[in-house]
């Protein structure tokens, strides 16, 4: 059991490490590749990539009942459409360090929503590592400025990320009622498929195919990254972790993704490392700890004379 919860966090570790280098890699890619189709080839290539790991090496698993395609679709529309979109749309209007505390709220959620579905009750220690996770955001973030100029537009941006905070949190709470029929790679693939094909048309009318035949090799390795790294690989491995922990568990790492993006961004693009992010990447990282620590099973002593007494 506890050898799964090692597996299931290292799992969510290098799933976070991977978003932080996808929101760089974003960040360049970008430029030549308008957001909402960027989205659509990072999604797409994802669910192809696992659906022909299926394919190819599962293919029973690919097999799901007509009954449950529909929350399927539920699913990946959440997550691989209407998260991408808000977050595109959000940090086109407000600032990213606003949006990267929006985002930081997805484990408070997490938690309200599953309990409210009676699935988890967060101990002290694991609130304590919540808070703890959330602030160390805010401290990283501070330097940069949490300032509002009066403009409705910013609050709007924010709002935008509330939502993907709780489309991410709702997420992470719904899939485990598909976890009890089919694996996480069947779940992912098809909610990346599904997700991809509600993106679609809004991504040809933004200029997808234009912007497919304008990739130069650069371009076209960072979509390549984002598809197989940072759809396929990390949201599986963000699968597989949600198969063994819970969704506040979980959902925690994500308070690492904009940290992680900011170390790669000093390393890969010369931006500058402080000792806010310092302080905050180890605030956030004993927040997890805290929160994901295994909690001692105490079991009563029996008298084995006891129990062997006719």
């Amino acid at each position: 059991m506890r050898e799964t919860a090692v597996a299931a966090n290292v799992a969510m570790f290098v799933a976070a490490v991977i978003f932080g280098g996808s929101v760089v890699a974003t960040r360049v890619a970008v430029q030549d590749v308008p957001p909402l189709s960027l989205a659509a080839l990072r999604y797409g290539i994802g669910g192809l990539v696992l659906g022909l790991c299926l394919l190819l090496g599962a293919r029973g698993l690919l097999r799901v009942r007509w009954q449950d395609l529909p929350f399927l679709a539920l699913l990946g529309i959440l997550l691989f459409a209407v998260f991408p979109i808000a977050f595109n749309v959000g940090l086109g209007l407000t600032e990213a360090s606003r949006g990267s505390l929006m985002l930081a709220t997805v484990p408070i959620w997490s938690a309200t929503l599953a309990r409210l579905a009676g699935r988890e009750n967060l101990t002290r220690r694991q609130i304590v590592g919540l808070v703890l996770s959330l602030l160390g955001v805010a401290v990283a973030v501070a330097e940069r400025g949490l300032r509002w100029n009066g403009d409705i537009s910013t609050l709007v941006g924010d709002g935008l990320l509330l939502l993907c905070a709780v489309c991410g949190a709702a997420y992470a709470v719904l899939v485990k009622r598909a976890y009890t029929r089919y694996t996480a790679l069947t779940v992912t693939a098809y909610g990346m498929v599904i997700g991809t094909l509600f993106l679609l048309p809004a991504a040809l009318l933004e200029g997808l195919s234009s912007a497919v035949v304008r990739l130069n090799g650069r371009t076209l390795a960072l979509v390549l990254f984002l598809g197989v790294l940072g759809g396929a690989l990390g949201w599986y491995l963000t699968a597989f972790a949600l198969t063994r922990l819970t969704p506040t568990q979980a959902a925690v790492y994500i308070n690492l993704n904009p940290l992680t993006a900011m170390v790669l961004a000093a390393t890969l693009l010369n931006e500058r490392i402080t000792g806010p992010l310092v302080v905050g990447f180890s605030i956030v990282v004993a927040g997890v700890v805290l929160m994901n620590w295994p909690t001692r099973v105490r079991t009563a002593w029996v008298d084995p004379l006891r129990v062997a007494a006719p």
